[in-house]
């Protein structure tokens, strides 16, 4: 079976998809937006972003809108909505599983537990 060309999302599609809950954005938007929620963590670069929006299109997850000038902002479909509330119900599983994982136990040194639950408090 063919790998589908959104699945695992990336992080950086995870987060250009969360960018259309507040409105529609053109790139240089995305960008910020994007860079400022993950205090830098996350940086798109022009190629990496308009390759994320291109598959985005195709897929039929995002829209163009009417330009405005030079800007031309997107947003996000129905089928987008959709898929984005499928991975953060997948997101929210692989953490539930690391968490359960990692959850100290009696058999485990006190440091070591200590150690463990900064990561998920």
């Amino acid at each position: 079976m063919a790998k589908k060309a959104l699945e695992p999302m990336t992080e950086p599609m995870f987060y250009v998809l969360l960018c259309f809950h507040k409105k529609a954005m053109c790139g240089t938007e995305i960008s910020d937006y994007v860079r400022n929620l993950t205090d830098e963590r996350v940086r798109l670069g022009p190629g990496t972003l308009y390759s994320i929006l291109s598959t985005f299109q195709e897929e039929g997850l995002i829209e163009k809108m009417d330009a405005e000038g030079r800007r031309i902002p997107y947003r996000i479909t129905e089928k987008g909505e959709l898929l984005f509330a499928e991975e953060i119900a997948r997101l929210k599983k692989c953490l539930e599983d690391a968490e359960r994982e990692f959850e100290p136990s009696e058999n485990r040194e006190t440091t070591e537990a200590a150690a463990l639950t900064p990561v998920f408090a």
